[in-house]
């Protein structure tokens, strides 16, 4: 676990710049006056019009019935599928849609159908829902599952993936972009480099940087990304997308095709898709995608490199703020640039700080180990707090925070 030596600070120190409009953001957002909400690792608060665009689509179903409903916003489900590729830099062929990133990921490993003989190597900072698949998949295909090596500061070691991938088994390369569990960033273009050079799969679970750092999919050279709508992207629960390359999903069969990526075109006979919808449902909230349209839209026009220099800003004065706080160890290296801030107070429990925390309105989580064995259980950590601001905090916000840490550390 990494520390950041304690200074005494009056206040929080100030970013060298804001080009985000704080105020407009948090007229656009109603829960942002009702407390101190840090959670956007967790779930967002969404905006009004976010809110108003699902609320209007479940009355209209109400109204006339769920596929007429649909059939009216045909032209803005399209629509969203180019702002998810616009967004992360890919073609909109290939975008696929789905209730959840835990969903995405399960669907297209099944579809990669790696063989015996072939390796995954996963990232220490793989998400648990993630991680289970994975041991599982490995476990009943006959596959070596590696967990990749990590450096001083917990970030994957480039030299030791080279060395294994060196070797010339194939290999399926699953990385978290930031985990659950710190505010650590994992350095994925130089992985994404190195599995290409390889004839590796690089598979990006980007659920925590997707509307929180900038993310290309060429620049990054990964195969597949997969990220969900209601962290950093603000959307409703239940939404989230996925990105596969073209050249991967041409040869890729899903497990369980479905009427909505295939055609049943003969007695034992159907054909996939086009496009990555193959790896689609039928079945799903048409309300939650369009409120996920409207928030990668609102992503877009707030400009994603704005966004990540200010929630980067906000992580470092967090950071800065609870290292002047007397039993706080921050939990995340001492390199991270991030807004996900994760630490610790000594003698008390992580779950009473975030319950102590809810009744001063300040809103954060617990992690426990069980939720990344790989990272926190290997430093030997029972939990972290996490906090994750998002560009509806202000001032008030941030100092709420460190406040009440220090608050509930003056009451030991």
């Amino acid at each position: 676990m990494s520390s950041v030596p304690a200074t005494p600070t009056a206040s929080l120190p100030r970013p060298a710049a804001r080009r985000i409009d704080v105020t407009a953001e948090r007229q656009a957002t109603a829960g942002s006056v009702l407390g101190n909400h840090l959670n956007a690792a967790g779930s967002a608060l969404p905006t009004a019009r976010v809110v108003a665009t699902v609320i209007d689509h479940l009355r209209a179903e109400e109204l006339h019935g769920g596929y007429e409903a649909a059939a009216e916003q045909r032209h803005a489900l399209e629509r969203g599928y180019s702002s998810a590729a616009d967004l992360i830099g890919a073609a909109a062929d290939e975008v696929a849609f789905f209730d959840s990133a835990s969903t995405g990921l399960r669907t297209i490993v099944d579809a990669l159908r790696p063989p015996a003989g072939h390796r995954i190597i996963a990232s220490s900072s793989t998400y648990v829902s993630h991680a289970l698949h994975l041991m599982s998949v490995a476990q009943e295909r006959g596959l070596e599952l590696i967990v990749a090596p990590t450096t001083s500061d917990r970030t994957t070691d480039l030299r030791a993936l080279e060395e294994m991938l060196s070797d010339g088994t194939p290999s399926i390369v699953s990385v978290a972009h930031i985990p659950t569990s710190s505010g650590l960033v994992e350095p994925a273009a130089q992985i994404g480099s190195l599995v290409r050079e390889y004839g590796g799969t690089f598979i990006l679970d980007a659920t925590q940087s997707v509307g929180h750092l900038s993310v290309d999919v060429d620049e990054i050279a990964c195969d597949v990304l997969v990220t969900t709508g209601r962290k950093f992207l603000r959307a409703p629960r239940g939404s989230g997308f996925a990105y596969v390359r073209r050249e991967l999903w041409e040869r890729m069969l899903p497990v369980a095709p479905d009427v909505r990526g295939a055609v049943w075109s003969g007695p034992r006979a159907w054909e996939l898709d086009s496009s990555a919808r193959r790896f689609e449902t039928w079945e799903g909230s048409v309300a939650g995608r369009l409120g996920l349209g409207v928030a990668i839209e609102e992503a877009l026009s707030r400009d994603v490199e704005a966004t990540e220099s200010w929630l980067c800003d906000a992580g470092d004065r967090l950071r800065a703020g609870l290292t002047g706080v007397d039993g706080v160890t921050i939990a995340d290296p001492a390199s991270t640039r991030s807004a996900i801030v994760t630490f610790v107070l000594e003698g008390v429990a992580s779950a009473q700080v975030v319950s102590e925390l809810a009744r001063r309105g300040v809103r954060v989580v617990s992690v426990p180990a069980s939720h990344g064995q790989w990272d926190l259980g290997d430093r030997g950590l029972a939990s972290v707090v996490r906090a994750s601001p998002h560009v509806y905090n202000d001032d008030g916000d941030l100092e709420a925070l460190v406040e009440g840490v220090a608050s509930i550390r003056g009451s030991r």
